[in-house]
C-alpha cells in the first residue's frame, strides 16, 4: 500500500494475476432475482441479500432499470475470505454474464462503475487479466507479460476478515513499486518482486499465526521460487517453474485441513 485517503481507504500497488481457478456461476432466466450456493464452502457464504453475487445482479438492475429476473446458482470451489478475491470474481461474473443475458450494451466503464461500488478488487476482476490495481481499486491498467510458470495456493481454512487486517496495519507505506514491461521467466519475476512486500502480511499473521505456517511450509517446498500471501490472507501463494512443479507442492500440502491448489501461472 501506497498511503491511505482522508475518508480511511488505503491506497493500493497490487499485481493481480488469474490463474485457471475458480468459482462457477450458472444463471436461468426466471421472475424474481435469486441465488442458491453449492459447492465445497458453500457453508462459507449465504445465500442472503448481502451476498456480492446477489448484491451485483440487484445493483445491475438498479442502474438499468431492467425489470428482468434471474435464477443464479454459484458453485463455490474457493475458501471464503481467503484474500484471493474469490468473492470479487464472483460478483464480477454476475454483472458480465448478466449484461450479456439481459442484452444490456453497457460500456466498459459503466460496469467497472458498478463493481466498485460493490468492492475495490470488483473492476480488475471484470477484465481477469493480469493487471496492476491502483488507487482503492478503481485504477486498472494493464500488468507485466507474464512467463509460462506455476503457482500454488494455500490456504490454512482459518477465515480472516478484510477490515481486522487493515486495522491492524501500522507503520510506513511502501513506495510504488518499479515493475518491467514482461518477465521470461518465472526465476526473474520472483528476484523482482522478492525486492518488495505486501504490506499486510506482518499484521494478518499477528491475527492468524498459522500464515506463517503455511509460507515456511511453501517456502521449503522444492522448486519454491518465491512464497507471499496474497491480499489480506489467510491464502499465500507460492511460485514454482513448472506448473507441474507447482501442483506437486499444492498436493504435498493438501493436509491437516489446508486447502491448496496448484497449476499453471495464468490461463
Amino acid at each position: 500500500m501506497t498511503g491511505r485517503r482522508a475518508d480511511g481507504y488505503h491506497l493500493l500497488d497490487s499485481l493481480a494475476v488469474f490463474p485457471p481457478v475458480g468459482d462457477e456461476l450458472r444463471a436461468w432466466p426466471a421472475a424474481t432475482v435469486s441465488l442458491t450456493v453449492d459447492g465445497p464452502f458453500r457453508a462459507g457464504i449465504g445465500e442472503s441479500g448481502d451476498n456480492l453475487v446477489l448484491r451485483a445482479a440487484r445493483a445491475l438492475a438498479e442502474r438499468t432499470g431492467v425489470g428482468l429476473g434471474v435464477q443464479l446458482v454459484l458453485v463455490k470451489s474457493l475458501p471464503v475470505a481467503s484474500g484471493i478475491g474469490g468473492g470479487s470474481a464472483d460478483a464480477a461474473a454476475t454483472l458480465r454474464l448478466l449484461a450479456r443475458m439481459w442484452n444490456l450494451g453497457l460500456p466498459a466503464s459503466d460496469l467497472s462503475a458498478v463493481g466498485l461500488a460493490l468492492g475495490a478488487d470488483v473492476p480488475v476482476c471484470l477484465d481477469s487479466r493480469t493487471a496492476r490495481m491502483g488507487g482503492i481499486g478503481e485504477r486498472v491498467e494493464p500488468g507485466p507479460a507474464l512467463p509460462p510458470g506455476g503457482i500454488a495456493l494455500v490456504n490454512p481454512g482459518e477465515p480472516i476478515a478484510t477490515i481486522q487486517v487493515f486495522a491492524a496495519r501500522h507503520g510506513i507505506f511502501s513506495p510504488t513499486a518499479d515493475l518491467p514491461d514482461r518477465w521470461d521467466d518465472v526465476a526473474t519475476m520472483a528476484a523482482d518482486l522478492r525486492a518488495f512486500r505486501n504490506d499486510l502480511q506482518a499484521p494478518a499473521i499477528g491475527l492468524c499465526p498459522t500464515i506463517g505456517k503455511v509460507l515456511a511450509a511453501l517456502a521449503t517446498r522444492r522448486d519454491c521460487l518465491l512464497a507471499r500471501m496474497s491480499g489480506s490472507g489467510a491464502t499465500c501463494f507460492g511460485l514454482f517453474p513448472t506448473p507441474e512443479t507447482a501442483r506437486e507442492a499444492a498436493g504435498q500440502l493438501r493436509t491437516g485441513g489446508w486447502w491448496s491448489w496448484g497449476g499453471a501461472l495464468t490461463f
